[in-house]
């Protein structure tokens, strides 16, 4: 961390950033306006709007009726002719600095989203807003450091040579997080080295091993994900042992065996064997209940994402933490950073987010559950029709209470681009609505930063009930769940089978079923499995004859139509898990990991 600047004024660095906040918030409306404006004289001479004949237009007006809204696919030629290397001008007149690697997939692999240089500074404008946000709630915050435990991930290049990573391994990696400028909000126990380590396992441990240290200091605990969060104290359960040794003799672990990592952490590590006992005490006890308190006693709340598929982590962050406060600060994606959480120690449930309206122009289309809009998860996407392309509202003219999906438009080239979230205005900042987050559209199952959805995993079943035709046996029903009471957590499918043959299906078969379906699956799941270690091997669960039976008996006890029922594809109400778990007879897991490796499958012979 750099020395403090002799003229630095934490209060009243904090005092400009409201007033920013203050400011955008108050003229949305024109700030907006500047940004599109912006954004398409910035680039007029792109391939992209000659083709749609803006012809160098900025107005919102010629923008609406010229510029159709679009989803990945609509841009997947222009994005691969720019990943194999074409460097003119088509989405964007600056040049495509990396790709930034989406969660979300197209054909089982990671969307590419453009990116340039100058985003990386709209990123860190976001993060430089959220702990003035957050002194407003919890004073002192400065006085203490942070327990983040942050991690890169693999990357790839594309045929023509351009980068292509996850936007956190893209900023962690940039001169931005690494040579930041002195910020006491900035103090992380983790040094750079061992974020930057592409070994999880070392990260992870040297990382834990330094908020060890450091547990006095400690304020604010964190990841990205709760589950990342759970994942290190699952972590910690298994290693505490060796990590005390650590502290006690004041050495690290010969299993650390990056130089650059060793050399940062012996800058922190001192032998302290009070520490040590004190971690041994607390690890040994049987209940783990309240572990972040006991080991970093001046922990004020727990900084993780909770929204979305995130919150069915609540209920064990809550145990793990004493019922500290779960504070989510950002709303973000991959095709850019999007808002901040004004009110931060409210509860998970009521989480809202300020857009910050400098940061892309946004527009929403309104999300009926009944309409065309939201449409069969089974059909491929299809694009609005006239009617509704007319419906997209601006920034300060969406309704409270009312669902919208977030359409954007970039610096770096997507233009009225659906993001695929779906948000519900909650209240307004000023001029500037605040959103809560509702659900990324047609997403069925979810452990980590995986998203797959019914046709993926209908398209999987198919593969895996291939297996069973040699035993002439097929599954009749099938459903399915994230377990997330295993860490890390792991999908559950549960199936009714037909048996019309004779021979007993051996259980390897059941195992490559496991097998098959995670072979099935996108890109983002596999990595988890097998380089993140953030999922679980798959597990089918076999039920009794007639569950199905039951489960929609059931459903209908609690008011569904027995004409309009259909089995759910992924179920989440615990009554309905009991059910079906109750009638299990059978279990098998995926024996090994599904193939995997960095990059799209179809670059690896052109590189």
């Amino acid at each position: 961390m750099p020395e403090a600047p002799r003229d630095y004024n934490l209060f009243e660095q904090n005092k400009k950033t409201l007033e920013f906040i203050e400011d955008v918030t108050a003229n949305a409306d024109q700030v907006q306006k500047r940004v599109l404006s912006e954004i398409l004289s910035n680039n007029a001479n792109v391939e992209y709007l000659k083709r749609h004949g803006l012809n160098g237009q900025t107005d919102r007006e010629t923008f609406k009726k010229l510029l159709p809204v679009i989803t990945y696919e609509d841009i997947q030629p222009d994005i691969n002719r720019i990943a194999n290397g074409d460097a003119s001008p088509i989405l964007c007149s600056k040049p495509i600095s990396e790709f930034l690697t989406s969660s979300g997939t197209s054909g089982g692999e990671r969307k590419l989203m453009p990116t340039i240089e100058e985003e990386l500074g709209r990123r860190s404008l976001l993060y430089s807003l959220l702990m003035p946000v957050m002194s407003q709630f919890v004073p002192g915050l400065e006085k203490g450091k942070g327990m983040y435990l942050l991690f890169i991930k693999s990357e790839a290049k594309t045929p023509g040579g351009i980068v292509a990573r996850p936007v956190l391994t893209s900023y962690y990696k940039s001169s931005y997080f690494k040579d930041r400028p002195y910020d006491p909000y900035t103090n992380y126990t983790s040094p750079n080295e061992t974020i930057l380590c592409p070994d999880s396992y070392q990260s992870m441990y040297s990382q834990l091993l330094c908020g060890l240290c450091q547990n006095k200091e400690v304020f604010r605990v964190g990841a990205v994900f709760a589950s990342g969060l759970i994942r290190a104290i699952r972590f910690l359960e298994k290693h505490w042992s060796l990590l005390c040794n650590d502290i006690r003799t004041g050495t690290i672990n010969s299993m650390i065996t990056d130089t650059t990592v060793r050399e940062s952490v012996m800058k922190i590590l001192r032998p302290d064997p009070r520490l040590a006992d004190l971690i041994q005490t607390e690890c040994s006890k049987s209940s783990w209940q309240g572990i972040i308190t006991r080991l970093w006693p001046n922990t004020k709340y727990v900084d993780v994402i909770v929204t979305g598929t995130m919150s069915q982590y609540i209920p064990t962050l809550d145990y793990y933490s004493n019922g500290l406060p779960l504070v989510c600060t950002m709303y973000a994606s991959s095709e850019c950073y999007f808002g901040v959480n004004l009110n931060p120690l409210c509860k998970p449930s009521e989480v809202s987010y300020t857009l910050i309206p400098t940061m892309c122009y946004f527009e929403f289309l309104p999300f009926n559950r009944s309409n065309g809009v939201s449409q069969d998860p089974l059909q491929p996407p299809r694009s609005l029709n006239e009617k509704e392309q007319q419906e997209l509202v601006e920034l300060i003219d969406v309704k409270l209470g009312q669902e919208y999906e977030l359409v954007v438009t970039t610096y770096a080239g997507l233009y009225r681009y659906r993001v695929g979230d779906v948000l519900r205005v909650a209240g307004f900042k000023n001029k500037a609505p605040q959103f809560n987050f509702v659900c990324r559209k047609n997403v069925v199952l979810s452990i980590d930063s995986d998203k797959t959805d019914e046709v993926e995993l209908q398209n999987a079943m198919k593969n895996a009930v291939t297996h069973l035709v040699p035993f002439d046996a097929s599954v009749s029903e099938y459903t399915s769940y994230a377990d997330t009471a295993t860490i890390p957590g792991h999908y559950v499918l549960y199936w009714e089978l037909t048996l019309n043959g004779s021979t007993p299906i051996p259980p390897c078969v059941f195992e490559d079923c496991c097998l098959t379906i995670e072979e099935s699956l996108n890109s983002v799941y596999r990595q988890g499995r097998v380089s993140d270690k953030s999922i679980g091997p798959l597990e089918i669960r076999i039920v009794e004859q007639g569950t199905f039976d039951k489960l929609m008996d059931y459903a209908i006890s609690l008011g569904a139509s027995i004409n309009q029922y259909k089995t759910p594809r992924c179920v989440k109400f615990a009554p309905v898990v009991e059910l079906l778990n109750s009638r299990v007879v059978e279990k098998y897991f995926s024996p090994k990991c599904p193939k995997w490796v960095p990059g799209h499958k179809q670059w690896i012979n052109q590189n």
